[in-house]
């Protein structure tokens, strides 16, 4: 059974000191005389005396070194009360709690089913961060995601005007905290807290309702095919004030929104010198961690996030705006480049002419970007030795190439031979480069080609012609080459991740059990990650072994990630003292186990990539864990079903072929004891043979049970001999007849037949139950036996009958256990038992055994097939269970 959601109940103020505290305690009260069960989780007084008393009156939970301000949450967790008050939504817990947030704190208490009363000032919500710095100048560090207030359940305004909050401040009725006393102060200017109050005003409005709120998700749901915001960064500076940007229009329109970046390839391929590629490896770290941040605070706002990889920005951004269903497109405004303007090559200009049927909104960032891309100090030379020695080395190799052409092949024109060494500089290195090589190219085409030649003088409009058209060729082509590289780089970056998860979903399609599904992942992990696996699902773990790679905190970390569905350890706010980063392996709403990786310690932080990949890799094992299970649940009740079939089947067949003989016995014998001395030696010996028939064939039936069971047992050893065919079937008809003194058998077999390896008892009494099936089903007519030796050197004998047959469907089922309840070898006096023998002794020896239509379609054929000889497995291990 689910347990209920707590509801979160917040009172919000535009300021410290506007009595947010006092109305909390002052609720708690009010709800504490109505007999609910309210207890103290976290206040702090700030010395107020008024305050204090109102706590004092009120039920707290107490510990050891009890501090109010500060919350013991497995307590709690454990009290489970109805109502937990929590003040200070914003608090940054003290270093080793659970959770680096107290709003953190107390999604799980809300998650365990306990409604909360907590307090939080406006300037402490994630989204309106950028909007407080404008107005207060100051920047908060300790923030609340505003997907937490997606779970309100009410809302309150704390308010007090400016004027009299000012007073308390001066009166030294405001509390300040220490290390931020000179930074809250700036709020407490007339401007300021006018500004604040009616941010907070518009906020409360915002979430006044919670079922205007479920009514505007459903909205939000049902407008998501023709709106979507889509966000665009790259890292550059105030990536966070975009997204911030994106979030707000987005939640006054009521869609759906999204982050995004794009990758291209010249990010990831520059090679320079040592100098200056350590200066550009710093600068693509600080845009990643930047990137990283921004969709941090776009998960936490509630919007997805994707990288996008391609050569051309604006085309990328455009066919992902296509993809999503976006109209409306967020950029920061681009640096001043009057190159790229004058060319109509800035983002926002190709965005505006190729994107004309979207809205697109250029924030006005706080700080701007008109000034350019700062340089490193001391730049060093953008010229590695590698990019010249492709540049002359190409250009003398084509100059050779061109004079060897003309005077050795009497080429007439060697403009292509120079065209070529362009494209295979270009797809080698940078587009700087190429179009240098173009340069140089041309100005050595035109010494050599143009005349007058051996100068660079060209003596004639055509020529002039001439080496433009090359040049442009050139510098075209030299382009072409280099772009299309970059976009193989890209689409290789971008093919990776694909790769991977191809991978892990091939490994994982051929696991078929649990055990399987764990070892193919964790192998997976390991080589394609780089880290450290341990993982629990179930009842299985990796590694296996007693031994635990998981240190203390790793282990606290994955039973809270089993108990919670939710990351914790390594670069999370949970329990982030733990090395292990531990994720759930769910599906659905179920967590099936754990899987924690450890990456190097050199890993400061995980890429988008590296934390995307991870996830979707234990999403898919998550699938293949689920699917396991869901196979051995089939199974389960499949062997439950056949069980309890069978059960059925022999509990029937006990009360009709055990009961029936036992009957006919005592009748017999009891009418011998009582009125043997008045009959005659017909009558009793009459009674005297059927008592002998009855007591016969209950032998055969417990024999019948104990031949299955023997043949069940795995530690079984057959013993091989050698014998003729034709006295072992001799045998078996002889026993037949005993029993069967009517039954008629026609043997049919060739003179020569070699001797056959087999195991004397149990093939006689295998052909024994085919011939007893038979002569039950045509008592008046002769059992036909075939021997015969097969194409494939096999011993082949067919028993056939003349009976009513067996339907073409059911023919598989006969070899059933018990199947003969309903109809088949038992009839009305049968066990259901023989074939099932037949088809497990045959297979002991390595054979087969199958129900056929008997000859010219009348009644059926039972075949039996073996080899001659017994196989060296057969010979030295035990036999399997074949029931």
């Amino acid at each position: 059974m689910s347990v209920r959601t707590g509801r979160l109940t917040v009172l919000l103020g535009a300021a410290p000191g506007v009595g947010k505290t006092h109305a909390m305690l002052t609720r708690a009260h009010e709800l504490l005389h109505r007999n609910a069960d309210v207890v103290v989780a976290a206040v702090n007084t700030h010395g107020s005396k008024a305050l204090e008393e109102l706590l004092a009156a009120l039920p707290h939970h107490e510990r050891d070194g009890w501090d109010a301000a500060e919350l013991d949450l497995d307590g709690i967790l454990a009290r489970r009360p109805e109502i937990a008050l929590v003040d200070d939504l914003a608090h940054r817990n003290p270093m080793g709690s659970r959770h680096e947030h107290r709003w953190q704190d107390i999604e799980e208490l809300l998650e365990a089913g306990i409604d909360v009363l907590t307090t939080v000032n406006v300037h402490h919500l994630e989204s309106l961060n950028d909007v407080v710095e404008q107005i207060t100048g100051i920047r908060i560090s300790d923030t609340v995601p505003d997907a937490l207030f997606d779970r309100l359940h009410d809302i309150r305004l704390v308010d007090l005007p400016a004027r009299e909050l000012i007073e308390r401040l001066s009166q030294g009725k405001v509390s300040l905290p220490e290390p931020n006393a000179s930074q809250v102060r700036a709020f407490f200017k007339p401007s300021h807290l006018m500004a604040l109050r009616e941010l907070a005003m518009q906020t409360v409005a915002e979430h006044v309702d919670a079922d205007l709120r479920e009514r505007r998700s459903e909205a939000k749901a049902s407008s998501a095919i023709q709106r979507h915001v889509m966000v665009a960064i790259d890292g550059r500076g105030q990536s966070d004030y975009l997204v911030r940007a994106g979030c707000r229009i987005a939640e006054r329109r009521g869609v759906p929104w999204s982050v995004v970046t794009v990758k291209s390839a010249a990010e990831s391929t520059y090679k320079g010198t040592r100098r200056r590629f350590q200066w550009h490896r710093r600068a693509r770290q600080a845009r990643q961690l930047e990137i990283d941040r921004a969709f941090a605070l776009a998960r936490s706002l509630g919007g997805s996030t994707t990288v996008l990889h391609g050569a051309d920005i604006a085309a990328t951004l455009l066919n992902a705006a296509d993809a999503r269903n976006a109209r409306t497109i967020v950029i920061g405004r681009t640096r001043r480049r009057p190159l790229a303007k004058l060319l109509t090559r800035s983002l926002t200009q190709q965005l505006l002419l190729h994107g004309a049927r979207y809205e697109l909104t250029i924030a006005s960032l706080p700080r701007g970007r008109e000034e350019p891309r700062p340089l490193p100090p001391s730049m060093p030379p953008r010229w590695t030795l590698r990019e010249p020695a492709l540049l002359i080395g190409g250009t003398l190799a084509a100059v050779a190439a061109a004079l060897a052409g003309e005077h050795l092949l009497n080429l007439a024109d060697i403009s292509m031979i120079f065209i070529l060494a362009v494209l295979l500089v270009a797809s080698r290195t940078r587009m700087a480069v190429a179009l240098m090589m173009a340069l140089v190219c041309f100005l050595a085409y035109n010494f050599l080609s143009i005349e007058p030649r051996a100068t660079f003088y060209i003596g004639s409009p055509r020529g002039i012609t001439t080496v433009a058209m090359f040049l442009a060729t050139a510098l075209i082509a030299g382009r072409l080459a280099s772009r299309l590289r970059s976009q193989v780089v890209a689409l290789h970056a971008a093919n990776a991740h694909a790769v991977a998860m191809q991978l892990l979903g091939r490994q994982l399609a051929q696991a078929a059990d649990l055990g399987q599904v764990i070892s193919a992942s964790a192998q997976v992990l390991q080589g394609t990650l780089k880290v450290e696996v341990w993982m629990s699902i179930g009842e299985e773990r990796y590694p296996p072994g007693p031994d635990d790679p998981l240190s203390a905190r790793g282990r606290e970390a994955a039973e809270w990630t089993h108990q919670h569905g939710q990351p914790s350890g390594r670069f999370t706010d949970t329990l982030a003292q733990s090395r292990w980063w531990c994720l759930p392996v769910a599906s659905d709403r179920t967590v099936l186990g754990v899987i924690a990786l450890k990456f190097p310690d050199k890993v400061r932080s995980l890429t988008f990539e590296q934390r995307r990949l991870a996830e979707g890799m234990v999403m898919d094992i998550g699938q293949a864990a689920l699917r396991t299970r869901l196979v051995e649940d089939l199974e389960a009740a499949r062997v439950s079903s056949e069980t309890e079939r069978l059960r059925a089947a022999l509990l029937s067949s006990v009360s009709h072929d055990l009961r029936s003989p036992l009957s006919s016995m005592i009748g017999a014998s009891d009418s011998l004891l009582h009125y043997g001395h008045a009959m005659n030696d017909d009558d009793r010996t009459s009674l005297l043979e059927t008592i002998k028939i009855e007591g016969e064939r209950l032998d055969r039936y417990i024999q019948n049970l104990l031949d299955m069971t023997r043949l069940g047992q795995p530690g079984l050893t057959l013993t091989w001999d050698w014998i003729g065919i034709d006295e072992l079937i001799s045998s078996a008809v002889r026993r037949l007849n005993r029993y069967v003194p009517h039954a008629r058998v026609a043997i049919q077999m060739p003179e020569r037949l070699p001797p056959v390896q087999v195991h004397l008892a149990l093939l006689e009494q295998a052909i024994f139950n085919v011939m007893e099936n038979a002569a039950k089903f045509s008592p008046n007519a002769p059992i036909d036996v075939q021997v015969s030796r097969t194409e494939q050197d096999w011993l082949r004998i067919d028993v056939s009958d003349a009976g009513p047959g067996i339907p073409a469907h059911e023919r598989h089922r006969v070899f059933d256990m018990f199947y003969s309840v309903e109809r088949g070898d038992r009839g009305h006096h049968g066990t259901g038992l023989g074939l099932t023998i037949v088809q497990g002794i045959i297979k002991a020896h390595d054979g087969q055994v199958e129900a056929l239509p008997g000859p010219q379609g009348i009644g059926t054929t039972i075949r039996m097939e073996l080899p001659w000889r017994a196989s060296t497995r057969q010979e030295e291990t035990h036999v399997e269970e074949h029931s």
